[in-house]
């Protein structure tokens, strides 16, 4: 059971990375300062590196949101298989649906709802729940998108319009950052559930840190899932917002990296979704003559409101099934997970989003130009 959760976990976090590639990659490929396949291949590796750079989320998850071990109540490696389904399942759903919603949250969310159906409430810890993550969720966003407006308005203060694509070099470096953020903070919400599941199961200890073999698998696998692309999230947070130019973008990476490693080194499970989706706002209002598109960004904001409650009930189904039929529930349940993941896949086909559709090609700009100038030219003969 334990390695079943294990393989499951690493799935949510191959989905995690592709999920969450447009936090940091979105901007600089809708501005132009990297291309696609080169911006996803720089945001695997970062995520990779950051994977190693710290423990303390992950520690939030496996011994401070929800209670175990002796002093606790005993979460069973069944029950986090459970949720695991529920935050799997509502990542893919809200990927085809090109949603930028938390990944994270997904997790909490699939985690409380199989927790509390199998332990009750007190298998909870609410006031983590609070403070290290419902508030930052509330916060984080808010603050990341004043800092972007304030960056933005100070960066078209200080520069005439001929300097502003310089801003594009300094956007990979902002970018990248935000790739290591990245992978400090969510690579460890794998961690920490799989070192929960090790010590529901008796291989570790109550309170322990994540193994180092944890660490590597998880930073493997959120790298790998960086690097298929998540074009369709890319897609809506580069160019569903606002229209985003260079200086814009380099405000929003800044202000995105700031509030992830701020979050990381209390301790925070951020939403870096929420983060990155708030920045690009506020970048929207702080450049003079920029549009937000405020119904798009009303629908990000619903997602983030339901993603929580959305995934606790797949993940409470889940278990439930679990409960009544200890052995082939599990099985049921990997069935029928294994069913709705392929059909969203399938489903996914019928409207591809490739990084050819990302791309910012002259050749897509010049070519009706020719065409309109030879069209003239054979009316004037």
């Amino acid at each position: 059971m334990v390695a079943l959760v294990i393989a499951l976990a690493l799935f949510f976090d191959f989905t995690n990375g592709f999920h969450d590639t447009a936090n940091a990659m979105a901007t600089p490929i809708a501005t132009g300062a990297l291309k696609p396949r080169v911006a996803v291949g720089i945001a695997a590796v970062l995520n990779l590196v950051g994977a190693f750079l710290s423990t303390t989320v992950a520690k939030t998850i496996s011994g401070g949101l929800i209670n175990e071990g002796h002093n606790g109540v005993l979460i069973t490696p069944t029950l986090i298989f459970a949720g695991l389904i529920g935050a799997v399942l509502w990542n893919l759903v809200t990927w085809v649906l090109g949603l930028p919603s938390s990944s994270s949250h997904a997790l909490f969310g699939g985690l409380i709802g199989a927790a509390i159906v199998g332990m009750g409430f007190d298998s909870i810890n609410l006031s983590i729940l609070l403070s290290n993550v419902v508030i930052p969720a509330v916060l984080a966003p808010i603050t990341a998108g004043l800092v972007a407006f304030l960056s933005t308005r100070i960066a078209y203060a200080i520069t005439k319009k001929r300097q502003r694509s310089g801003f594009r070099y300094g956007q990979i470096f902002t970018s990248s950052l935000v790739s290591l953020a990245h992978g400090t903070n969510d690579a460890q919400k794998t961690m920490g559930v799989i070192t929960l599941a090790l010590i529901a199961g008796g291989f570790q200890p109550s309170g322990s840190s994540p193994e180092f073999w944890v660490i590597l698998v998880c930073a493997i696998a959120i790298a790998m899932g960086t690097y298929t692309g998540g074009w369709r999230i890319i897609k809506t947070l580069g160019k569903g917002i606002t229209e985003i130019e260079p200086a814009q973008g380099f405000a929003a990476e800044a202000a995105t990296t700031a509030a992830i490693l701020a979050s990381t080194h209390l301790g925070f499970a951020l939403s870096t979704t929420q983060v990155a989706s708030g920045s690009v706002i506020g970048t929207g209002i702080g450049r003079k003559g920029a549009s937000v598109r405020w119904r798009t960004a009303g629908r990000i904001a619903l997602g983030w409101l339901i993603t929580i409650p959305a995934a606790a009930a797949v993940g409470a189904l889940a278990a439930l099934v679990t409960q009544a039929f200890p052995f082939w529930g599990v099985i049921g349940d990997a069935v029928v997970a294994t069913v709705i993941i392929v059909g969203i896949f399938l489903y996914s086909r019928r409207s591809t989003v490739t990084s050819h559709d990302l791309s910012l090609e002259p050749t897509q700009f010049v070519r009706p130009k020719k065409r309109k100038k030879k069209a003239l030219q054979e009316g004037t003969r």
